[in-house]
């Protein structure tokens, strides 16, 4: 296995930049979205004991805090807030978005056939559900306290309301006390008395407000230690936090999500992988919005190839449309030509979609087709460029293609030529498309493939070159359109 260098993790980001980018601004938009409809929740908190003889778990003080006796005293004590109570503390989009709700949830009900005592006291179940929701209770480790919460909009009613429940709950814990000493003791009894005097005054507490110590906390067995007072910060992370460590988030799923992609994209993105997945030379590239120039590298290891491997006819295909072979051709015919003593031809066999008329700017009346039909000779056909580069056009056939291509005039013609030239270009059609330029390939001597970085997938190369890499040589594959996607700046310093 190759080491990754960081100069491969470099390419991954920097070509999956846009993956990045959008899962920045996306995450990041989000979580502001979030935050600004985010209505900010206040939450006090009341701190209780346990007396020893009845300590139980903190599961079992919750059940109880939030059982139907306890939370029923308190929200008669609070009153039944309307649906949207959430809207006056809302931003405006929140505070539409619960207004819509709670006159969903108010249709629903108007719809029941129930009347004002049903509908009542469907509204306190609702209510019940809420405040049963807002409260937490939790043990203090290794303690015999424990603490309820309540969360609110507001931070003096969520204050209030928590010391409501907890004073409840301890009226709920006196009448249990209560009720047991009626049945042993009777009614007349003073300690009897003196709970329901107790329950009476802890009633009247039932209001919220702060109350002196020694009356808050009671005679009961479960006491309240501390009472709430108003917080003076929403609970949770501050807005700004919040944000900074979402965009953080959304910087590392950007870079997970641009290898992920980058690991799925087929297409070939590399030399390496073109040597690795067809098992051919890489000969060259041709960066995107490449000029002339760019072509000199290029055309000097595909001469020195075909001179090599003793190829003079050389097929040029690539495996789907428009990857750019004609103007490959095109580049090659005139960069060879420049060498001492050799004479390119280059041949327009894409019969279907001629393209080298257009790039030699000559005209396409007559071509290879009148060649191989019997109309014209190769000499009054061929159009001279220049005393080394020649050119054959297609021309524009009457019969298919295909019984053209693999007849043996065209055999005959290859051979001729190639007397006379030194390098011959032959510009096949498509694999995709068609099947013309596999009948081509046995007349042809070698093949060279063209190659679109990112855009052809690799099965796709390797599917519709097998057939021919069997029977001739493929002396390499180039590289089009390649893009480096490091800046320059950056590449010269790793």
């Amino acid at each position: 296995m190759d080491e990754i260098t960081l100069r491969d993790c470099l390419k991954v980001l920097f070509r999956q930049k846009w993956v990045v980018v959008a899962s920045i601004i996306a995450v990041t938009a989000a979580a502001a979205l979030w935050l600004w409809m985010r209505t900010p929740v206040y939450q006090a908190q009341v701190k209780m004991l346990v007396s020893s003889q009845k300590i139980q778990g903190a599961l079992t003080q919750s059940e109880i805090v939030k059982s139907t006796p306890v939370l029923s005293r308190a929200l008669k004590a609070i009153g039944i807030r309307p649906l949207d109570y959430e809207k006056q503390f809302a931003s405006p989009l929140r505070a539409y978005l619960v207004g819509w709700r709670a006159s969903l949830t108010n249709n629903e009900i108007g719809k029941k056939a129930i009347n004002d005592e049903q509908k009542q006291d469907l509204l306190f179940r609702l209510a019940l559900k809420d405040i049963g929701d807002r409260i937490k209770v939790k043990a203090v480790r290794d303690t015999s306290l424990f603490t309820v919460s309540y969360s609110d909009y507001d931070p003096y009613s969520a204050a209030s309301i928590a010391n409501i429940i907890s004073r409840s709950y301890v009226i709920f814990d006196l009448e249990q006390q209560l009720s047991e000493l009626q049945i042993k003791y009777g009614e007349k009894n003073p300690a009897v008395i003196q709970l329901r005097d107790s329950i009476d005054k802890m009633e009247r507490g039932l209001n919220g407000k702060m109350l002196p110590n020694t009356e808050a906390i009671g005679p009961a067995s479960v006491k309240i230690m501390e009472q709430a007072v108003p917080p003076l910060e929403p609970s949770g992370l501050a807005k700004p936090l919040a944000l900074a460590l979402a965009f953080l988030a959304s910087i590392l799923l950007g870079l997970i999500l641009a290898f992920i992609f980058d690991y799925t994209d087929q297409t070939f993105k590399s030399p390496q992988e073109v040597e690795a997945f067809l098992g051919v030379s890489f000969l060259g590239s041709v960066p995107k919005m490449a000029r002339p120039e760019a072509y000199y590298k290029l055309a000097e290891q595909v001469y020195f190839e075909m001179k090599d491997k003793k190829v003079k006819t050389l097929l040029v295909a690539s495996a789907m449309p428009k990857e750019g072979v004609s103007t490959v051709i095109s580049h090659l015919a005139k960069l060879m030509a420049a060498k001492p003593g050799c004479k390119v031809l280059a041949i327009d066999a894409n019969l279907r979609r001629p393209a080298l008329h257009h790039l030699f700017k000559v005209p396409n009346s007559a071509g290879l087709v009148d060649i191989l039909e019997d109309r014209s000779s190769f000499d009054k056909t061929v159009v001279h460029m220049s005393d080394k580069v020649s050119v054959l056009t297609a021309g524009k056939p009457d019969l298919n293609p295909v019984t053209l291509l693999e007849s043996h005039k065209m055999a005959e013609l290859l051979k001729n030529v190639s007397e006379k030239y030194d390098v011959v270009l032959i510009d096949g059609a498509n694999l995709r498309e068609t099947k013309d330029t596999l009948n081509l390939v046995s007349h042809a001597q070698g093949v060279l493939i063209v190659i679109d970085e990112g855009k052809t997938r690799k099965q796709a190369v390797r599917f519709e070159f097998e057939p021919m890499t069997d029977r001739k040589v493929v002396i390499g594959a180039i590289l089009n359109n390649r893009t480096f996607v490091i800046p320059k700046a950056i590449y010269e310093r790793l």
